[in-house]
């Protein structure tokens, strides 16, 4: 049966009818600010955080209030080459943070198969989706010496990285995901492989590089010919040719 007035919480869950009954479906965040009791599921939940698994709960508004009907655990798979991904940015001199709204327990245990040290603050876990582009803004501020800031490149897929991919000093969407996250990325990579990120960034050094290549010849040009033209030894036809030839 599908239900009815259906209602998306932002970073919390959905709830709706079904009939005459209402439910509520989210994260076990939001089951505690509703003032659901997990009751004798409490324990077997947290093995389960403990684990890496994601939990979430359904629960049905009744007389009483809103009363658990299940609990249901989730695990996810990492991206295929993700880790070589991550191995291949650290190798350049990049530190990588995963920003995660999964319960801690989840965000780690994921992190650590993907070669992260959540001890070393590489994960940020319980974020909710308003709170990306805060934690962007965290990293941001969070340089060191003469500096003082980081420049912070996000990459992200869904709806909930928009905000945090427009706050970012780069932000690269995967052309796999959602419009809205390719309109506030500043780069939109052609397919969800995160080996893509590192071969972006190479582009960009050899563009910015080539730029500079070009910009110094262009310099040691005009620094030659301007004082033969001011001298009288350059006729402007054989001029204009060596700047079409530069060109």
């Amino acid at each position: 049966v599908a239900p009815d007035n259906l209602r998306a919480v932002p970073g919390r869950g959905s709830e709706g009818e079904v009939g005459v009954r209402s439910y509520r479906v989210g994260s076990l965040r939001w089951m505690e600010e509703l003032g659901v009791d997990l009751g004798a599921l409490a324990e077997p939940a947290r093995a389960q955080q403990q684990q890496g698994a994601t939990l979430s709960a359904m629960a049905e508004r009744t007389a009483q209030g809103l009363t658990l009907c299940a609990l249901m655990a989730f695990g996810d798979e990492p991206k295929p080459g993700a880790r070589e991904a991550l191995a291949a940015l650290r190798a350049r001199g990049i530190r990588t943070v995963m920003i995660s709204g999964d319960n801690r327990g989840a965000a780690e245990a994921m992190a650590r198969r993907l070669g992260l040290r959540p001890e070393a603050g590489e994960v940020r876990a319980e974020v909710l989706p308003g709170d990306k582009a805060a934690q962007i803004a965290a990293l941001r501020d969070a340089g060191t010496g003469a500096a003082g800031r980081q420049v912070v490149a996000m990459v992200g897929d869904g709806v909930n990285d928009a905000p945090a991919l427009a706050a970012a000093d780069v932000g690269l969407a995967m052309g796999n995901g959602t419009d809205v996250a390719m309109h506030a990325a500043g780069i939109t990579l052609m397919r969800g492989d995160l080996a893509l990120v590192a071969a972006a960034l190479d582009i960009s050094d050899r563009t910015v590089a080539k730029i500079r290549q070009n910009l110094f010849w262009a310099f040691i040009y005009n620094v030659a010919g301007i004082p033969l033209a001011a001298l009288g030894f350059l006729n402007p036809v054989v001029a204009g040719a060596a700047m079409a030839m530069s060109s």
